[in-house]
């Protein structure tokens, strides 16, 4: 497969995201004559890694911790496993399992905690021949989520599609070990299935965050995340400020090294 140079086309898509998310924002505005409620301010702290065992198979694991009033009120924790395979130089396959634990309000509720089970399947296209590392990702998910007041867990599908751009902060044309960068996302949530009761739209994520590349393995990524969601019981939008601290940990053991995959 050739590789592929940014196009306008691209950068069209990402304003187009972008503008998209902001749509929203306005439409809130019209229907509850207020501002939307940017009450939440969080933090998520993240640790990425995709292990590369041979020329097809690799291991894809994360965990998350995500605070909404510090390190004794967590918001939720997150860990995924899953099986990457790669299809070609530019296009990854994979699949896994997803374990989800909610606090309401940072456990400040009697609504206890609320687990949720995930099956995904995911595509990945990365195209790097560039200084702009551009990365596609489409998502499709099964879960089992425990609601407020529900003892029994409701099966609910998603799809999510994420665009993200990597930009090296330097003369290097990709980003190699000592090398600061800049990386962004837009990622769409899309529910449906019969237990989505109409809400199409599940959630929007935009982030912004500046990275380093440590070594060929490791980087390191801090960075704004803008979370935007429908609120169950009013005609809004509920808005969240997320502080994004990341570590990406990606070894190469085909030939017994560790070398690095990118961010």
């Amino acid at each position: 497969m050739k590789s592929f140079l940014p196009s306008p086309s691209t950068l069209s898509l990402v304003l187009l995201l972008l503008s998209l998310a902001g749509g929203a924002q306005a439409q809130t505005h019209r229907l509850t004559a207020t501002p939307p409620p940017y009450r939440r301010f969080n933090s998520w702290l993240m640790v990425n890694s995709d292990a590369r065992i041979n020329d097809k198979w690799g291991l894809h694991t994360e965990a998350q911790l995500r605070q909404v009033k510090g390190p004794n009120a967590p918001q939720q924790k997150f860990l995924r496993i899953g099986a990457n395979y790669y299809a070609a130089n530019i296009l990854v396959l994979s699949g896994g399992y997803a374990y989800t634990m909610s606090f309401p309000e940072g456990n400040d509720s009697e609504l206890g905690s609320l687990p949720e089970h995930r099956s995904y399947q995911q595509l990945l296209l990365r195209f790097d021949s560039s200084r702009v590392q551009t990365q596609h990702r489409y998502r499709l998910e099964q879960r089992w989520v425990r609601r407020p007041g529900s003892g029994q867990f409701t099966y609910l599908n998603r799809f999510r599609y994420q665009l993200r751009l990597t930009l090296p902060l330097s003369s290097q044309k990709k980003v190699l070990p000592g090398t600061p960068y800049l990386t962004g996302y837009d990622e769409l949530f899309i529910g449906f299935g019969r237990n989505s009761d109409g809400n199409i739209f599940s959630q929007n994520r935009a982030c912004l965050a500046l990275g380093y590349q440590i070594n060929r393995a490791t980087s390191i990524e801090v960075g704004y995340l803008n979370q935007m969601a429908p609120q169950e019981e009013m005609a809004s939008l509920d808005a969240s400020h997320i502080l994004h601290l990341g570590l990406n940990f990606n070894p190469d053991f085909r030939k017994g090294r560790i070398t690095s995959q990118g961010n």
